[in-house]
């Protein structure tokens, strides 16, 4: 068992005896989305902390998906929460890096190049960069920053 699925199942058992609704169905999905993702294709396998960071991923970015297109429909309501869970979520994933941080990986990959760059290669660069951040960055900042440096 991977290291966040371990935090989940432990941070569940405290929300519980703390009646903390919002934290218990947030962590809950969580726990169901990995258990999801562990059991998909041909056999049931072990998730990596990795691929646990992956699933939590997708969730956090479900939700703020889910967060703006309530806030663009005028449930305001619905936004807040999806928020809220979004937040909760946030707690098991790496600190996100800082937009220096993200400039640094993109100069270091424009630096690996050969050759000067060119939009052909940005999916390239997108990807390598993306490598280097870990999940730590979403790949839209990745690309627009990307995009930005080609454009110079």
């Amino acid at each position: 068992m991977g290291a966040s699925k371990t935090r989940l199942k432990q941070d569940l058992a405290a929300a519980m005896r703390a009646k903390d609704e919002a934290a218990k169905t947030t962590i809950r999905s969580l726990l169901a989305a990995i258990h999801v993702e562990e059991v998909a294709g041909d056999a049931p396998r072990e998730l990596t902390d990795a691929q646990e960071l992956d699933v939590i991923n997708q969730e956090l970015r479900k939700r703020r998906d889910s967060a703006e297109t309530y806030a663009s429909a005028g449930r305001p309501e619905l936004a807040e929460k999806e928020t809220a869970e979004a937040e909760i979520i946030s707690a098991y994933l790496p600190a996100p890096l800082t937009a220096d941080e993200l400039s640094a990986l993109v100069d270091e990959a424009f630096a690996e190049l050969d050759e000067p760059a060119t939009m052909k290669q940005m999916g390239g660069l997108v990807k390598a960069v993306a490598a280097k951040a870990d999940g730590r960055a979403e790949g839209k900042e990745i690309a627009a920053l990307v995009r930005q440096r080609l454009a110079q």
